[in-house]
């Protein structure tokens, strides 16, 4: 099992996670963050310190975002395993399923 990054992260892209994820797995895409579910090592540091609460352990991800358990998978198909988010930097891309949302405004 893994955590999650779900839907309340698009267009956000706060970071406060990355900065206390211990083993740099948490990449950034154009439009949200991805949890690297082979680098993950369960700790849950993420999980409370983000603004949206846009993070879940697996197993507890809310029906209407199931399928954001994928789309961080997916998100790293060709990708692979890089062993840590800060040696590669921000990702000009992101998963399909998020690329096709409607921007949302932010809120400052």
């Amino acid at each position: 099992m893994t955590y999650v990054i779900a839907e309340p992260c698009v267009d956000v892209l706060d970071k406060a996670c990355i900065e206390e994820c211990p083993v740099d797995c948490i990449y950034e895409g154009g439009r949200m963050l991805y949890i690297h579910p082979d680098e993950c090592v369960d700790c849950g540091a993420c999980e409370p310190v983000c603004p949206v609460e846009a993070i879940f352990y697996e197993d507890d991800l809310p029906e209407q975002w199931r399928h954001y358990q994928s789309v961080n998978v997916e998100f790293f198909d060709d990708l692979g395993s890089p062993g840590g988010a800060s040696k590669i930097g921000k990702l000009d891309k992101d998963h399909p399923a998020v690329a096709q949302l409607p921007l949302k405004e932010r809120k400052n």
